[in-house]
């Protein structure tokens, strides 16, 4: 197997979230808080990560123990995953609860673009089976 994409990031304080490298060359992303510094730090991290993007990336969003997820951090997330340079990204966001998929689904249902594949999910086992379908499986 090729050797993973070193992940450049170290965890700051007052930034809340985590990642680790998932077996599949792609990221985990825990969050705990999406206060402006957790989601300015996450957004500058992401960027740089879509620079070097060549092949199709998997990632997973947790955000089961964020228990607000506002208006700003989702735009902010719709507006990173639109950008072109996500167009070899799948994305899973595991929330807590179907009120949580709901509203940030209400949120991003305006958002066009030819950037990442998102789906919302309040299941780990959906979200991982999710991610791990084939490209073929979307045609």
């Amino acid at each position: 197997m090729d050797e993973l994409k070193p992940l450049n990031w170290k965890q700051k304080p007052g930034v809340g979230y985590s990642v680790a490298r998932r077996a599949d060359g792609g990221m985990n992303l825990t969050f705990t808080d999406l206060s402006d510094a957790t989601i300015a730090d996450w957004r500058e991290f992401a960027f740089e990560h879509l620079m070097g993007s060549d092949r199709l990336t998997r990632n997973l969003y947790d955000l089961r123990d964020v228990s607000n997820i506002h208006e700003k951090a989702i735009k902010m997330a719709v507006e990173v995953n639109s950008d072109p340079s996500t167009r070899n990204l799948r994305v899973a966001v595991l929330v807590a609860s179907e009120d949580a998929r709901q509203a940030i689904m209400n949120v991003a249902a305006g958002a066009v673009g030819s950037g990442a594949a998102i789906r919302i999910f309040t299941s780990m086992a959906e979200a991982e089976t999710w991610l791990m379908k084939s490209m073929e499986q979307f045609l």
